[in-house]
Order: structure tokens, then sequence, then C-alpha cells
């Protein structure tokens, strides 16, 4: 992948990246439009739109709220496109931060040419029923994912749980999907072309994303954070680069972890630094395979306290405009 500069300009998608599409012709009109994915946390929601757009845009782990922002994913066709975007999973917030995310989700329901509401096999239909309800008014297209249904044991099961939803969401249409076997996602993807409404692209069609790769650097070593540590540890941090210096084969990085405590600051360090040596090295390995290029990562730990309910701290890190 081959992403020259570090700017708040669309990464390019690579040449091979090609969505599932209907048979074009020269007459077509173009389509395009923005597809929102909503739902609960850990239902699979990043894994559904990384499928989706065919590359890894969004964290995935098993831990819950590891999405904090909306992230876009562009998917170009040669008579559409659409731009997918990843939001936080709905939940009822406990600090400054989480009010953030929850505006980033509802605002998902304002902007939307079509709606992706995930869910899985595993949470109960009328989880989160205020925002369902609000789910259920929409008049755009509503597509209803039920996802991870490769751990249910037969079709009974699957016949009863799509019941339930379309009490819940008569107007959805309803996709059983298994987005880590891949299974179904391509006749989702296919729905989602054909409900695109009339328009010019929105972005270049050579775009990926709209996010920049400082953006996608601060992801990835979140990730590792949330992957190495236990508790309440790794949703206490926040990265920022402060550095990116690239060239035609390289780039380097200096990022700050940012914690809540001095105690955090000592937990994530680790004894001899071990721990914080791991996070860089594992960082590293997925930021030289996202970028094609050699990356050397300097990483450091501040304590800016209580930054989760600082209104100004959250404007920084780009949690509020």
């Amino acid at each position: 992948m081959d992403m020259q500069q570090d700017n708040q300009q669309p990464l390019p998608a690579p040449q091979e990246q090609q969505a599932p599409a209907p048979d074009s012709a020269p007459d077509k009109p173009h389509r395009a439009g923005f597809v929102n994915i909503v739902g609960n946390p850990n239902v699979g929601k990043s894994t559904l739109s990384n499928r989706l757009v065919g590359e890894r845009l969004s964290i995935i782990t098993s831990k819950a709220q590891t999405t904090r922002h909306r992230i876009m994913g562009i998917v170009n066709g040669p008579d559409y496109q659409i731009v997918f975007s990843d939001t936080p999973g709905v939940l009822k917030p406990k600090f400054k931060l989480q009010e953030s995310m929850l505006d980033f989700s509802t605002g998902a329901l304002v902007d939307a040419d079509i709606l992706l509401y995930v869910t899985d096999v595993v949470e109960s239909p009328d989880k989160n029923k205020d925002f369902l309800d609000k789910v259920a008014r929409e008049k755009i297209p509503v597509l209803l994912v039920i996802n991870k249904i490769d751990l249910l044991k037969g079709n009974d099961d699957l016949l009863r749980l799509i019941d339930q939803w379309k009490q819940l969401l008569p107007h959805a249409e309803v996709f059983p999907t298994s987005a880590t076997e891949n299974f179904n996602v391509d006749n989702l993807m296919s729905r989602i072309v054909e409900l695109l409404p009339e328009s010019p692209p929105y972005f270049g069609k050579d775009a990926l994303t709209d996010r920049s790769a400082r953006f996608f650097v601060t992801e990835i070593v979140r990730e590792k954070i949330l992957l190495t540590y236990d508790k309440e540890v790794p949703y206490a941090t926040q990265v920022i680069v402060e550095k990116y210096d690239e060239s035609d084969t390289a780039i380097h990085i200096m990022a700050v972890i940012y914690v809540e405590r001095d105690s955090q600051k000592g937990i994530i360090i680790g004894h001899q630094g071990r721990k914080l040596k791991h996070v860089g090295i594992e960082a590293r390995k997925d930021i030289e395979r996202f970028f094609d290029k050699r990356v050397y990562l300097e990483l450091y730990v501040k304590v800016e306290r209580d930054w989760r309910n600082q209104e100004n701290k959250l404007r920084t890190f780009g949690y509020i405009d």
C-alpha cells in the first residue's frame, strides 16, 4: 500500500482493491451514498466493516468499546461509491469520552443513506431499546445484520431469532452473516449497491478512507495496548503521534501514550520497560505491513489526569469538534 503523505487528505486505495459489483454498462447512472454501521459493543461491527471495505481500517479485539471514532472506509466500483462509517458501540456513558462516542453513533442515524444495524446471535434483541426504537423510526433503508451465525446449532434457532428481530425492526431487511467466516457478506454488499441513490462520487475514486496516516498509527498502537493489558488500564489510554517523518523507504514515528494516573504509567511501562517494548514491537510490525515500509517507532508514556472527563483534552484528542 503506497501512502506518500501524512496529511488530512483521504488515503489512497491500493490498485488491486475491487469491491463486489454488479455488471456495469457505459450508460448506467453513477450511484453513491453513505452507509453507516451501528449497533451495540462487541457484535462484530468492525470485523464486518473491514470485510466490506476490503482493508483493515478498524481495531478488532475481543474487548468491548474498542472503536472510539467514526471511521470511514470508501469502496469504489466502476459506477458506484460507498462511504462506510464504522461507529462506536452504543452504550450508557460513564465518562465525557463515552458521551462523545455515543454522539458519533446517534449522529450516524442522521446523515446516512443506508443504515446497517449489526447484532449477533448472543445479545438480547431488546438490549438498548431506546436506540433501537430510533432505528425503527428511520425512513431510510435499514439492513439488519445478524452476525456470528456460525455459533448457532441449526436453522430453527436462526428462524426464531429472525422472528424476534422482525418484531422490533419490522421494516428492516434481514441478512444473517458471519463476518469472520465471510458468509453472506457478498450478498449484503450487492444489496447495498442496489439501494444506493444516484449521485456523483463524494471522494476521489482512488480514496480508501477519510482518515490520515497518523490516525491509523494511533489505532494500531491502541490495539496492541488493548491486547496487552487487562481491566481498566487500556481504556484509560490515548495515543497521540507527535512526530511522523516519511521518506520513500521508511517512516520515523514518535508517539505518546497518555494515561490518567501514575500507577497506570507504571503498568504500561512494565518491569524494566518490557511491557512497553512489547507493545512497540508488535505495533511496529503491523504499521510496516499497513504502509509497506520500514518503520522506526518510539513510544513514550505521559500522565494526563482524568483526561476522559476533560472537555478541552477530548477536543485536543479529536473526540469533540
